[in-house]
């Protein structure tokens, strides 16, 4: 099972989020140049427990470095299935909470719950030597806030069988009360960094990713903010669609919608489009033609309900032009 993305259509291009995912892919590239210094660069630049409640340890470092960490340690990764996985997630969720927050209140949120992460982990964790490491604990935070937000928004998921794309949607409370439930089992019943995980940062993130959400929510927007988005407002929408379809029973014909932005409308668009029915879910491109009105008929041939054995009803398709 493998998230591909939320159904939340956001409004702005997500340069926040685009950036931290820069940020994290470019000091993963770092540290693969750093070869035989890199255990030595994690421990410094990761979050070690043990320095700060050791004093035979503390005393190798100074103020500042200690400090640093609890910033420097969520931007640094254990290999390339740990950035993938920690990035894909980010890019997930973070769009549609920094298109609610804002470009500014969204970074400083991240941080916040990166940092609160580390904290929640250290006290846990008081006596542990092993360092800490990855965007795990900002990216729970920002799950705690979509979960808050979002609980009805669905997340459009890939289950391959054999060799065949299976999509499903799954309601966004599910998904990350499932993911919840696995971080609370594994860091109850396993030691600190059981597998190598930090499960308690991952809780700690969710947690304060909820209460700093109450917060921010209160926070007025900055006047810079709102310039920053009326710069970065999408004209696009998302490319892969799940559309449900419907029709009575006497009717060989089904019936959907599908939403556009204003720009599509105007210039024209293709969209890959995955529509179930009963057992069957078929996927195929749809073009969309430059000049279409809200409200138009697409008709896509052969693709309704089966009449016999040669013959098949059609697919109605009504266009949505989203406003802003």
């Amino acid at each position: 099972m493998f998230p591909i993305r939320d159904t939340i259509q956001s409004k702005n291009y997500s340069v926040v989020n685009y950036a931290l995912i820069a940020t994290n892919i470019f000091i993963f590239l770092a540290q693969l140049t750093l070869r035989e210094r890199l255990d030595r660069f994690i421990f410094t630049y990761g979050l070690v427990p043990g320095r700060y409640s050791i004093p035979e340890i503390a005393h190798f470092f100074t103020t500042g470095q200690q400090v640093f960490s609890f910033f420097s340690y969520m931007f640094i990764h254990g290999g390339f299935w740990h950035l993938i996985g920690n990035m894909w997630f980010l890019y997930i969720f973070g769009n549609s909470i920094e298109d609610r927050l804002g470009h500014l209140r969204y970074f400083l949120f991240y941080i916040l719950c990166g940092i609160a992460s580390g904290v929640f982990h250290l006290i846990i964790n008081w006596h542990s030597k092993m360092p800490t490491i990855g965007a795990s604990g900002a990216i729970a935070g920002i799950m705690g806030a979509y979960f808050l937000l979002y609980p009805r928004a669905r997340i459009l998921t890939l289950i391959p069988i054999i060799i065949i794309p299976y999509f499903i949607e799954i309601p966004a409370f599910l998904f990350i009360g499932i993911w919840f439930l696995f971080q609370f089992i594994n860091a109850t019943g396993s030691s600190a960094h059981s597998g190598g995980i930090a499960w308690w940062a991952h809780i700690g993130g969710f947690l304060f990713g909820v209460i700093f959400l109450k917060m921010f929510m209160h926070l007025p927007e900055l006047s810079i903010t709102k310039n920053l988005q009326g710069r970065t407002s999408k004209d696009k929408s998302h490319r892969l669609r799940v559309i449900n379809t419907s029709g009575s029973s006497g009717d060989p014909h089904l019936y959907g919608t599908i939403d556009i932005t204003s720009k599509e409308a105007r210039t024209g668009t293709r969209k890959m489009v995955n529509i179930p029915w009963g057992f069957h879910k078929r996927l195929f491109i749809v073009t969309i033609p430059p000049g279409i009105h809200n409200g138009a008929l697409l008709k896509l041939p052969g693709m309704g309900k089966q009449i016999d054995e040669n013959k098949r009803g059609d697919i109605y398709l009504k266009v949505l032009i989203q406003t802003s």
